[in-house]
């Protein structure tokens, strides 16, 4: 059975015993918008890309041979900054993925210095990720690997890659094991590299390149973060603890939400005042209902700064009292800290 989501502005399919599969529909979004789910990031130097929705005439991948381009809303990457070293990135901001296939396609319309396009994934930040990419002015298809912002040797075939002509990109990952293909074509031996096990994906580009990309899918098997295991284990650990909220601003937000829960239902959900004061004064506050308690503390980085704010519900007990909640709930968030030290591990 298949159960189709509206997830903002993506159209999300969750299939039993086949993961998760994300399709990524700029259709949605005006002409010129910059779609809402992702985050422009630059890997090298130079100046960020300028990612758009634009038009543009692409045929639809279940068309017929003989049916015409219609112009549709494509994605594009249109800043032709030269700057050598300068890799424009997309990042799709909603999901970390470890095992996944990602298809797209992409047209390669212009650039003087460089002619490029690819995907991004695995990655960790600017600096450590895995890409693919395709180069008209080339005529290759490589694969590589960034680590600690050291680019590895190219891996990959020459082969003619028209420019102003839709091409179709896919790279799969289970485990160590990589697979690349082009049009449907497995160019590239199969790869195993044991760098990044999980990561960010985004679109890619290099330099000057102006690159559209389209139907973009994903199918990934849903990933547990650290913070939703550990939030798991607290709840194996304590039998009285009733619920666990961890509350930050996700990367590349400053809005604080909910970003695990013993309650999935609620992640996303915006963080009240209470939690804002927690970690701008770092207080602890106390709430009492008529069979449980609640006590929302500051989570500490290894340096001793709130990065983040937990809400511990407790089953109550005759003589319940603030002090001893607080000293109910105060375990539980130092055996967090020990595992979570850095805001980066927290929202990783």
């Amino acid at each position: 059975m298949r159960c189709p989501i509206l997830f903002g502005r993506l159209f999300v399919v969750l299939a039993q015993a086949q993961g998760a599969e994300i399709q990524f529909d700029f259709s949605r979004y005006a002409v010129n918008e910059t779609p809402g789910e992702f985050r422009e990031i630059l890997s090298g130097q130079g100046q960020p890309g300028n990612w758009k929705v634009i038009f543009d005439e692409a045929a639809s991948p279940t068309a017929g041979a003989a049916e015409p381009a219609a112009k549709r809303k494509i994605l594009a990457q249109l800043s032709a900054d030269a700057t050598d070293e300068r890799f424009p990135i997309l990042l799709y901001d909603r999901e970390s993925f470890g095992d996944f296939k990602l298809t797209t396609r992409f047209k390669i319309v212009a650039g003087k210095v460089e002619q490029m396009a690819g995907v991004a994934f695995r990655l960790r930040d600017e600096k450590n990720y895995y890409y693919l990419r395709a180069s008209s002015l080339g005529n290759s298809f490589r694969f590589f690997k960034v680590v600690d912002g050291q680019r590895s040797a190219p891996i990959g075939p020459e082969i003619e890659i028209p420019r102003s002509v839709w091409h179709e990109l896919s790279v799969e990952c289970r485990g160590n094991q990589i697979r690349c293909s082009l049009n449907g074509k497995g160019v590239i031996p199969t790869l195993t590299d044991n760098s990044f096990s999980a990561g960010r994906i985004g679109f890619w580009t290099k330099s000057d390149s102006i690159s559209y990309f389209a139907d973009t899918k994903i199918v990934y098997t849903p990933r547990e973060t650290p913070r939703q295991a550990l939030i798991r284990e607290m709840l194996n650990q304590y039998p009285r603890l009733l619920g666990l909220k961890i509350f930050a601003a996700p990367q590349g937000s400053s809005v604080l939400s909910v970003i695990a829960s013993s309650d999935p239902k609620d992640i996303g959900s915006a963080a009240d005042k209470v939690t804002e004061d927690v970690i701008a004064r770092d207080a602890v506050y106390y709430g009492k209902g008529k069979q449980n308690v609640s006590v929302t503390l500051p989570l500490h980085d290894r340096n001793g700064e709130s990065i983040a704010a937990v809400k511990v519900t407790l089953k109550s007990f005759l003589g319940q009292t603030e002090q001893n909640a607080v000293a109910r709930a105060l375990p539980i968030v130092k055996q967090m800290e020990a595992r979570i030290r850095t805001a980066a591990e927290l929202l990783e």
